[in-house]
């Protein structure tokens, strides 16, 4: 197992300054899942680890031994810095075996022979391709092509792993499939494992925290999936991870109004999360909107979709668009809100943000 530590990493191509001032420390047998829209900066992240790149400042530290310290001069070779990578294109090589391919890192490590046949096993075996050791990868199919190349990262190391979207080509069955055998493998190995993706659910199923990272590189917000979830740091945060709704709202004479031309009443009393200015942003998921005919607070239905165990709608409000998901009764309940239909809702578990300069309409 290994531990990492970036410290005041600062990356930049030219005038485009990609991590600035970037901090991140994962523990030993973690697996730690880094999240956030494309081009925050996540695979440069890796890269920093890796050795691939050299930051402007900072350093990188694996098992409290410094890899990379620009001030001191220190930059060990990523081939001397013991982390195995799966990459997102599988990356085997097309002319080696399975077998060879899992073995490569060992025979260039220069490991004896002796060793070599029952390291590769052992690493097959984790993976699920033990009779697969002789085929060529023009045979196997993308998700065996992927544990492959998780064989042959173990073979590389067992003590660090990171994944950059490692099953992003992988249709949705392949991937649930491949979260739980990268689990069980980490659960067997101990492995410390950063995984890197765009997939919040996928990062959620798998990792014991995840790192929320923003579009320009900072770190919004480190936690738990309940953590994250229960209690973003700010909207940012609320509105990257799931489907989510934002309602504008007015504080007025100690209660809270949908700020629209025409006011409804939201809440008759100011939560604690409230912001400072009068004017806010509610958040909301769509379960959390829930039909309730007795309300005073008014919506119509635009459109109602079955999906099997749930309804999903589209609900205007004062002229505005939300969406809205409902657990199916199984009974005439469910008739009862069609498209068109005028209802009373109630807004459960609300977030309030600092009001942003963007448009409602």
């Amino acid at each position: 197992m290994s531990k990492i530590e970036l410290k005041n990493i600062t990356v930049a191509y030219g005038n485009h300054t990609v991590l600035d001032d970037f901090s991140l420390t994962v523990e030993e047998g973690q697996i730690l899942g880094i999240v956030g829209p494309s081009g925050c900066g996540k695979t440069t992240v890796v890269r920093a680890i890796c050795g691939f790149l050299d930051p402007q400042k900072g350093t990188v530290s694996i098992n409290g031994e410094v890899m990379y310290d620009r001030s001191k001069r220190i930059n060990v070779s990523p081939e001397r810095r013991n982390v195995g990578v799966v990459f997102q294109d599988y990356a085997v090589w097309p002319h080696l075996s399975v077998y060879d391919n899992t073995a490569y890192p060992l025979k260039k490590h220069g490991v004896p022979k002796d060793q070599i046949n029952s390291q590769v096993e052992e690493a097959l075996k984790l993976v699920n391709m033990s009779s697969y050791a002789n085929y060529m990868p023009s045979q196997l199919s993308g998700g065996q092509q992927q544990r492959v190349a998780i064989a042959r990262a173990i073979t590389s190391s067992k003590n660090l792993l990171i994944m950059d979207e490692p099953i992003t080509n992988l249709d949705a069955k392949l991937r649930e499939q491949m979260l739980v055998e990268i689990r069980l493998m980490q659960e067997q190995l101990g492995t410390t494992i950063i995984y890197i993706t765009h997939d919040q659910e996928a990062a959620m199923q798998l990792c014991d925290k995840i790192v929320i990272m923003q579009d320009d590189g900072s770190i919004a917000q480190i936690g738990t999936d309940e953590e994250i979830i229960s209690n973003p740091a700010n909207r940012f945060v609320f509105s990257f991870v799931g489907v989510s709704n934002f309602l504008p709202v007015i504080r007025q004479d100690g209660k809270i109004w949908l700020d629209y031309p025409e006011k409804q009443l939201v809440s008759d009393e100011i939560p604690a999360d409230y912001p400072q200015s009068d004017k806010a942003d509610l958040g909301i998921r769509p379960m959390d909107i829930v039909f309730d005919d007795e309300s005073l607070l008014k919506a119509r239905i635009v459109s109602a979709v079955f999906f099997g165990s749930i309804y999903s709608y589209f609900i205007d409000i004062a002229g505005h668009e939300y969406r809205v998901q409902r657990i199916t009764s199984g009974n005439a309940e469910d008739e009862k809100y069609a498209e068109g239909v005028v209802t009373g809702i109630r807004l459960l578990n609300c977030k309030y943000f600092a009001r942003e300069e963007v448009s409602h309409a």
